[in-house]
Order: C-alpha cells, then structure tokens, then sequence
C-alpha cells in the first residue's frame, strides 16, 4: 500500500530572522548606528536605541519599514547609565536579547600634543562604557536563560595604527581583545560576543578625513571597493552576528571594509 504524502506546506523560518528579539542599539542617532537599528528592525527585531542626541530621524526610519523603536537618552562617557538602559529596555519589552556596542568617539591630534582629558574621554565611550554595558546585559540574560547576542562596532584600526588618533585606536583594539575575552567567558553562559570591523564610512567621525583632498584620495585608492563604506553596509554583517545564524560564532572580528585590509 502506498504511503499518503503529507503535502501540507512546510513553515520556513530565515536564520536571520529577529522577530520576537529586543536589541539594544547605542550611539543610534546617526551613523553606523543608525544604519544597525533600521536593518535589526528589517529583520523583525524590537530596537531601543541609546544616544545622547535626539533619535527622531532615526525612529522616522524604523517607523517607515513598519518596525518598533523606543529612545533611551544617555550619555556613555559615564557608567552611571548603563545599568537603567537594560532596566529600561526590560520593563518595556520583557527582555534584551540583543546588544550592540556602536557608540564612540574620535579626537585627532598629533601624539606629542594629546590630552589626558582628550584620552580619558574616548576611552571612557569607546571602551569602559562598552564593557559596563556589556556586563549589565550579560547579567539579565544569565538570570533569564535563554542565551543573548553581543555585536560589538570595533574597526579596521583594530588591526592597523592609523594616524593622529592614538586614543580611538588604543580602545578599537581594546574593543577587538574585550570581544574575544568574554567571547571565551561567556559562550557556556549561551551568550555569543563577536565584533564588526568597519572600514572607512562616510559617518560624522570620519568627515574631517572626507573633507581633506589629499586624505580623501588616498583612502579611495586603497579600497578596491572603489568607494567609502556607508551605515547601511554594516547592517547585513549586524543581523547576521545578532541571529541564529552566528550561534557557532564566538570571538569573531568580521571585516566589512569593502577590502582596505586586503590591499
């Protein structure tokens, strides 16, 4: 006797699907991160933003794709914040699920005239913040279960020295090493930490660079991309390290720099 065939279409769900996850997104008012929460809000996840500036713009554009955005207001270069930003975002939506550590800063100058207050202030941001946050979040998932994603914003000066920056590049490479350390205390704890390394993107950080001739050629010449990077770049690579798709992924730097390290 022949056995009947269930023809009954079969539920396919994406690995990068989002919905039903909260995602913290910082320094979302602009930028990279910006470009992070509209594409985390594609995919179907719940995105509180983190800035010191209004978010509007940034909410206009979830708005616009039929997402969920709520603003937290907070200032990172202090720790006093951190803990009431995964408060906030708890008593909003039940849980974080996810987190993304995009806010810094960036001072230039030459190394013989750089200031204690000018190194203090991008460490403090780029890395102390980054940590305290991450920790915060780490301890809501351990007592929930259920395991979490951190996505870490370090940068291809995780890898290189650059020029005239030396506190955004001590702390880019901070961020690299921070992201490996407690990808290596926190995998068994179901939480996965990895990092995107960012090339160079046409942000606010980076427009004194856009706007010198001279700097602006050289860079251009060296990625064989052919052009600077944008916020929306950096999406794809954030849903895929905030999804199920990256659950084996621990500790993993993944480069979007249109190929500037491979020149």
């Amino acid at each position: 006797m022949a056995t009947a065939i269930n023809r009954e279409p079969r539920a396919v769900t994406s690995p990068f699907d989002l919905s039903g996850k909260t995602a913290i997104v910082t320094g979302a008012n602009t930028g990279l991160g910006q470009g992070i929460a509209v594409a985390l809000a594609e995919a179907g996840a719940r995105v509180v933003g983190v800035g010191r500036s209004p978010m509007d713009e940034t909410a206009k554009k979830v708005a616009a794709i039929g997402g969920t955005f709520h603003a937290i207001k907070a200032d990172l270069s202090s720790t006093a914040p951190l803990q009431g930003i995964v408060d906030e975002t708890v008593a909003l939506a039940g849980q974080a699920d996810i987190l993304v550590n995009n806010a810094g800063i960036i001072r230039r100058a030459d190394p013989l005239d750089f200031t204690e207050q000018d190194w203090d202030d991008v460490m403090n941001v780029n890395l102390k913040s980054l940590f305290f946050l991450s920790q915060a979040f780490a301890r809501h998932v351990v007592a929930r279960g259920g395991g979490g994603k951190i996505v870490n914003v370090a940068s291809v000066l995780s890898f290189q020295g650059g020029i005239r920056i030396p506190p955004y590049t001590a702390s880019k490479h901070g961020v690299a090493g921070i992201t490996r350390l407690l990808a290596n205390e926190w995998a068994a704890k179901g939480i996965n930490v990895n990092a995107i390394a960012p090339g160079y993107c046409t942000t606010n950080n980076t427009r004194a660079i856009q706007d010198d001739p001279d700097r602006n050629a050289a860079i251009l010449a060296r990625i064989p991309a052919g052009r600077w990077g944008s916020p929306e770049d950096m999406g794809g690579a954030a849903v895929f390290l905030a999804s199920r798709a990256a659950d084996y992924c621990h500790g993993t730097i993944l480069v979007v720099d249109g190929g500037w390290l491979a020149r």
